[in-house]
């Protein structure tokens, strides 16, 4: 389906939780976007450090990984960055570790001081094993700025930074 679509992956800042690529403890996973519809995607393959009880994901981190589809959503829609004020996970089925997995993320509902965006997390036999919502509240225009100056430079991320508000200055001031 997303192989025939224009993607393109958006940028990390370096101590993400999920997207970090200086955080020790982080995941450092790929978020990639469809600019066209806003559908923002991960997919990732959780390892044995990742269990809750063995062999299966914990729901803590597959809910980070949700929020993170989530607030790229959000963002990505009114080029402003989000922060969660609600969410609502249901979890259908257990994650196995090991299993590819796929999270998808679009907005249902947008004004400029609410968005409404949902998920699903998939396994790679395309079964639902989540679903998701929640209310983001997009950042003042200054909070904005200082989470654009905090990407890393990344060639990969470089047209969804420019999208997002980066700017020549400011490409010289993010982090390598």
């Amino acid at each position: 389906m997303l192989n025939d679509l224009h993607t393109i992956q958006l940028p990390h800042t370096g101590h993400c939780l999920v997207c970090g690529r200086q955080n020790p403890y982080g995941m450092k996973l790929d978020v990639f976007v469809v600019p066209e519809n806003g559908l923002v995607f991960i997919e990732f393959t959780p390892r044995s450090y990742h269990v809750g009880y063995e062999g299966i994901v914990h729901g803590g981190l597959l809910t980070a990984v949700l929020d993170e589809a989530m607030t790229w959503a959000a963002t990505w829609k009114g080029k402003r960055f989000c922060v969660c004020g609600e969410l609502l996970i249901r979890f259908r089925h257990s994650a196995r570790v090991g299993e590819k997995l796929r999270v998808e993320a679009l907005v249902d509902f947008y004004r400029h001081k609410l968005v409404e965006p949902s998920a699903k997390l998939f396994n790679e036999d395309q079964r639902l094993i989540a679903t998701a919502g929640g209310k983001y509240v997009p950042m003042t225009p200054e909070q904005h700025k200082d989470v654009v100056r905090s990407f890393t430079a990344d060639p990969r991320t470089h047209e969804a930074a420019v999208a997002l508000g980066l700017n020549r200055h400011e490409e010289t001031e993010t982090t390598t």
